[in-house]
């Protein structure tokens, strides 16, 4: 592959729903570049949200450029089709220069049976007793276990080939960026599952730079980690490892690292995130989404008047269209209904209350999980308001984008990639 177009050791996913916060969400990588760390800022939006909000991939692309010349930033940053597939591609083929391949409904398809087994006879090494670099237990594994892997995965890596080399047809190999989602099923991949997976994708000739699998835990929109942290921390230094030997054996990229998916707000995970990088000296790609857009109605509703005023009723709506907005979003969001204050009571509150109630800080006993997630996949209600909730954006831009910088630099850049 050609070294042209290559992802930095450290880089920060900034989803950005209505392509109004890109300066905002650049200054944060400014102030990591003041603190000693270059962490570099990739903007994503999925076909879905582009569909929902009305919005084109040209505009996000325009935003971040934009963002780049005022802000005077010399250093990489990138453009994410996030999530694509051969349906949704083409879009995204002009501006964006990063591409998350989504294999979602291809994951647990049975691979064809041929394949599958000539798949096991190109990888003995997969079979017998698997010793890897910096993971303390060896993995045993024999031919029934790469089987039943492969016939989970493979045929999802066969089709991140196809859209891979479809991407790579129009846009040239040299001129964008690879990353396999693999994130999207029930259960997580094991280390050794995951080593079988970067074998098949070897296979298929994809120079990804970086992976996304599934971890154990629940990893919900817009709030922390829930589940096993011990767990956790093993599982992401042991994958580390394995794609440090996946890229010795394999040929893969030499600087193909993890990317967390729904990685916004997992506070309890930072910590072991970091040490483990500086374990191994590896990269990561953290995935930010649509905390940006909670920030956004944090800023309305902290200035106070009109932008408390429409906040509230973006809740209201909110809570009226509960079930329609959640459905998508089921098995990453955890609301509890009676959690969910009425609009008649939240129509009462103060710009404090307000803030405090959506503010992800779990030391204030006013913080309301339930009511940000509700909040979070809300964005649709924003989207429906369309000149009305963009002007409102403009006119409180200055508290707004305080708060984005702040969230993106205080509680996601500092502990993940300074360890503060």
């Amino acid at each position: 592959m050609s070294e042209s177009l290559k992802l930095p050791k450290y880089s920060i996913g900034v989803g950005d729903r209505f392509a109004h916060q890109a300066s905002a969400q650049l200054r944060a990588c400014i102030q990591a570049v003041e603190a000693g760390v270059e962490v570099v800022p990739v903007w994503n939006k999925s076909n879905r949200e582009h569909n929902i909000i009305g919005s084109d991939p040209s505009e996000t692309r325009c935003a971040a450029d934009r963002a780049v010349s005022e802000l005077h930033w010399t250093r990489p940053y990138f453009l994410d089709a996030d999530l694509i597939n051969l349906s949704t591609a083409e879009r995204f083929l002009k501006p964006c220069d990063f591409f998350t391949i989504d294999v979602a409904d291809w994951i647990g398809k049975p691979a064809e049976a041929t394949r599958v087994e000539a798949f096991i006879g190109r990888h003995p090494e997969l079979t017998g007793t698997v010793t890897i670099p910096g993971v303390e237990q060896t993995f045993e594994s024999d031919a029934g276990f790469v089987r039943g892997v492969a016939n989970r995965f493979l045929a999802a890596v066969e089709e991140a080939g196809s859209i891979y080399r479809y991407l790579e047809q129009h846009k040239g190999a040299e001129n964008f960026i690879a990353e396999v989602s693999m994130d999207e099923t029930e259960s997580p991949q094991t280390p050794a599952e995951l080593l079988v997976i970067l074998a098949a994708i070897a296979d298929e000739r994809i120079p990804i730079q970086t992976i996304a699998p599934k971890f154990t835990g629940r990893f919900n929109k817009g709030v922390d980690y829930q589940g096993d942290l011990s767990r956790f921390s093993k599982e992401f230094a042991d994958d580390i490892a394995v794609i440090e030997f996946a890229i010795e054996r394999y040929g893969l990229p030499a600087n193909l690292k993890l990317s967390v998916h729904s990685g916004s707000d997992k506070f309890s995970i930072y910590k072991p995130i970091h040490a483990a990088l500086e374990r191994f000296g590896a990269g990561v790609h953290l995935k930010t989404a649509g905390t940006t857009w909670l920030e956004e109605l944090i800023g309305l509703a902290e200035a106070g008047g009109a932008g408390l005023g429409l906040a509230k009723e973006i809740y209201h709506e909110a809570w009226l269209h509960r079930d329609e907005l959640t459905a998508p979003y089921t098995a990453v969001i955890d609301i509890a209904p009676s959690q969910l204050p009425a609009p008649q009571e939240v129509d009462g509150w103060s710009p404090e209350q307000f803030t405090s109630a959506i503010r992800h800080d779990q030391k204030n006993p006013q913080y309301n999980p339930s009511m940000r997630q509700l909040l979070h996949v809300g964005f649709k209600v924003a989207a429906k308001m369309g000149r009305r909730y963009l002007d409102m954006l403009r006119e409180m831009e200055p508290v707004i984008a305080k708060n984005v910088t702040a969230n993106l630099f205080e509680r996601h850049i500092r502990p993940v990639f300074l360890g503060q």
